[in-house]
């Protein structure tokens, strides 16, 4: 069993892994495509690079929820531990809540169809 939990440990790692290089490399794809769009000076770049990362750090963000999940109910849940878990993401929902309502500049259910 120990073994098992060995491995659950390292995917959720490798998990959050997976969510910090989708930032980073969200960060570097976006810059890319500004400093391109500013070379052949296309007109609202500035709004496409906050849009561009926005958007990566709302996907890095849902990929580093599911490895803390991952890691708290693979290991014995305590009430320490599903609770510090649950603050985790609460923050991390207000933190992609609001970056949500900055990109599209309404709530995200209000949707329209």
């Amino acid at each position: 069993m120990e073994n098992i939990k060995s491995y659950i440990v390292f995917v959720a790692e490798m998990i959050e892994s997976i969510g910090v290089l989708t930032i980073f490399l969200g960060l570097l794809y976006a810059l890319l495509v500004f400093m391109i769009g500013l070379i052949k000076k296309k007109a609202n770049q500035l709004e496409e690079l906050r849009q561009t990362i926005g958007k990566s750090i709302l996907l890095g963000l849902e990929i580093l929820i599911a490895a803390d999940i991952i890691l708290t109910v693979s290991a014995e849940p305590t009430l320490r531990s599903v609770s510090i878990l649950g603050l985790i993401v609460v923050v991390r929902t207000i933190l992609s809540t609001s970056l949500q309502i900055e990109l599209e500049g309404r709530f995200p259910w209000n949707r329209t169809k």
